[in-house]
């Protein structure tokens, strides 16, 4: 089984960028800026590092390094710990490790909040943030983090950055490239036997990532089966409809329909 995840499994586990969950983390950010969600608010262009590091170290903490809301990952978990699984996601909360998740069986292709790097970058190294922005978070105030805790690349000392790809600086790290080679090991072992793509909230902001392979993978083996779970975007291509199952609905609530065996 090769589980494809997107934005819409997250959102589906709680973990909403706009409506009461933004006011009640960023209301004085939105007071303010007017800035009307967590997406947008990632790209407002702050006067001063220590705003910007206000912003992004409760974004980063309550989004990586707090379980989501909804159980939908643990959901998961319990349908797949005891099968031959490898996930692969677009999303950057890490919910999946949160949850119990294999890490050695993640591939998370566009980054992680958990890290941050040189904002050049100077070199192609990524570092755990955990403890400074748990501390950023307790130590601001209006907004603004304490000026010492500004995090400074160890090798140049520019600015850091979160770890996420938003252009041509985004650092794939040597843990990132062997995460990428387990996946394709996965893929070639399994791609001529009974496999199962599953494809969890994928929408089309970047569909050459997870959706358009999977169409493609199932096309090449008529072994393979596509299951595609979507609030409202659920489809298959004519060419594989007859290998494919779609089901439009919430993931949370598929999830429950499925008997644990």
């Amino acid at each position: 089984m090769i589980i494809g995840a997107g934005a819409g499994l997250s959102t589906a586990a709680g973990l909403t960028y706009s409506g009461p969950r933004f006011q009640k983390h960023f209301g004085d950010f939105a007071a303010v800026y007017g800035i009307q969600d967590m997406y947008s608010g990632g790209f407002y262009p702050f006067d001063t590092l220590e705003e910007y590091w206000g912003w992004w170290s409760r974004h980063i903490f309550i989004n990586r390094y707090e379980k989501a809301p909804l159980p939908v990952y643990d959901q998961l978990l319990g349908l797949v710990e005891d099968k031959d699984y490898f996930v692969l996601t677009t999303n950057v909360d890490h919910q999946f490790q949160l949850a119990g998740f294999d890490k050695k069986r993640l591939f998370y292709t566009q980054g992680d909040y958990g890290l941050w790097q040189c904002s050049l970058p100077c070199h192609q190294e990524t570092y755990d943030n955990e403890a400074v922005i748990r501390q950023m978070v307790k130590d601001q105030k209006n907004r603004k983090i304490p000026t010492d805790l500004i995090p400074r690349c160890p090798k140049c000392g520019r600015p850091m950055t979160p770890n996420l790809r938003c252009d041509d600086t985004f650092v794939q790290d040597e843990g990132w490239y062997r995460a990428a080679e387990r996946y394709q090991d996965f893929l070639r072992r399994h791609r001529r036997g009974r496999v199962l793509y599953l494809e969890l909230g994928v929408g089309g902001n970047t569909p050459a990532i997870i959706k358009y392979p999977f169409w493609r993978y199932t096309a090449e083996n008529p072994k393979a089966t596509y299951v595609c779970v979507n609030l409202g975007k659920a489809w298959a291509p004519r060419e594989i409809a007859g290998q494919a199952i779609c089901l439009n609905g919430e993931i949370g609530a598929v999830l429950d329909t499925i008997p644990m065996n």
